[in-house]
C-alpha cells in the first residue's frame, strides 16, 4: 500500500490476532513518522490543542486497509471515522497516533495503538511508541510485554501499594477545570498521589503504568480507542482497570488493586450531592 510516496507492508493475513496487532501498530507508527519528517500541517478539531493531521488519517487508512484483507469478517472502528460493522462478533478499535499534539510538535511520546474487544470485554492490545521503539503488547490468551519480554509489573507488592506512595498519571483540559462537576473529582484524585504526570498520551501512559514506569492511570470521558488499547496491557499484565461515574462523568481508572481503589475512592469523594 502507497501513501504519497511513503510504502507500508501489506500483512501476511495467516499472522494471529496478536501478531497481527503488532504489525498494524509498529507499521502505522512508522509511517506517521515518516509522514511527519516530510512535513505536516494540522486541522484543529474541538479545540487548540485537539488536531488532526495527514498523518492520523493515512495511518488509519492503512490499518483499515489491512485489516479488511486480514480480518475480513470483523467490524472496525477507528478514531479518525472508520466504521465497519463485522458479522463475527469481534470489532478492531484503532487510535493510529494517540498524542497527536505532542507527535504535530516534535515530541516523543506519542504512539499507534489498537485493540480488538468482542461483546464481553477487550481481548488484546498493542501500543506503540515509534520513536523511542517500544512495543507494548498483552491480552486475555497472552501476559503482557514490552517488546517480547514478559511483564511481570503487578505479581509481586506492587499491587498493593497505595496510590499516595506511588503516584499518579492523568489528564484533564483546561477548559475543565472550570467546570466544579469534573474539577472537583480531579482534584481529589490528583491530590491524593504522590506525585502527578501528564505528558499527553494516554495509550503511552498506561503502557508505562503496565511496565511499572508510571504508578498508576485516571482520566474522564475517554473513548474507547484511548482506553481499551492500554486496558487490556495493564490486566494482563496483572493489574487493574475500572470505570466510576462521578457527577455524570465516567472515570477511567488503571494500576496495581490498591491504586485503583484508592482513586476511585478520591474521586467519589468529589462527588457533588
Amino acid at each position: 500500500m502507497t501513501t504519497g510516496r511513503y510504502s507500508a507492508v501489506e500483512l501476511d493475513p495467516t499472522l494471529d490476532d496478536y501478531q497481527l496487532a503488532a504489525a498494524l501498530v509498529r507499521e502505522a507508527g512508522n509511517l506517521a513518522l515518516l509522514m511527519r519528517m516530510g512535513g505536516l500541517n494540522a486541522q484543529q478539531k474541538t479545540s487548540v490543542s485537539d488536531v488532526v493531521t495527514a498523518a492520523d488519517h493515512a495511518a488509519e487508512a492503512y490499518v483499515l486497509a489491512q485489516l479488511q484483507r486480514c480480518r475480513p469478517e470483523d467490524g472496525i472502528l477507528g478514531e479518525e471515522g472508520a466504521s465497519v460493522q463485522g458479522s463475527s462478533g469481534r470489532t478492531w478499535v484503532i487510535d493510529p497516533v494517540d498524542g497527536t499534539y505532542n507527535f504535530l510538535h516534535g515530541s516523543t511520546y506519542w504512539c499507534s495503538a489498537i485493540a480488538l474487544k468482542d461483546s464481553n470485554d477487550v481481548v488484546l492490545g498493542a501500543i506503540f511508541q515509534p520513536e523511542e521503539d517500544k512495543l507494548w503488547l498483552g491480552g486475555k490468551d497472552q501476559a503482557a510485554t514490552l517488546n517480547g519480554d514478559v511483564l511481570d509489573t503487578f505479581h509481586g507488592d506492587r499491587n498493593n501499594t497505595t496510590v499516595a506512595e506511588l503516584g499518579a498519571a492523568t489528564y484533564i483540559h483546561p477548559t475543565w477545570l472550570m467546570d466544579p462537576m469534573c474539577a472537583m473529582p480531579w482534584h481529589a484524585a490528583a491530590t491524593s498521589a504522590a506525585a502527578l504526570r501528564m505528558l499527553g498520551s494516554g495509550s503511552c501512559d498506561l503502557g508505562r503504568v503496565a511496565d511499572g514506569q508510571l504508578g498508576s492511570w485516571f482520566q474522564h470521558s475517554c473513548p474507547e480507542w484511548d482506553w481499551l488499547p492500554g486496558k487490556a496491557i495493564v490486566t494482563a499484565a496483572g493489574g487493574a482497570a475500572d470505570t466510576v461515574r462521578v457527577n455524570g462523568l465516567d472515570w477511567f481508572i488503571a494500576g496495581g488493586t490498591t491504586a485503583v481503589n484508592d482513586l476511585r475512592a478520591a474521586l467519589r469523594s468529589g462527588s457533588v450531592a
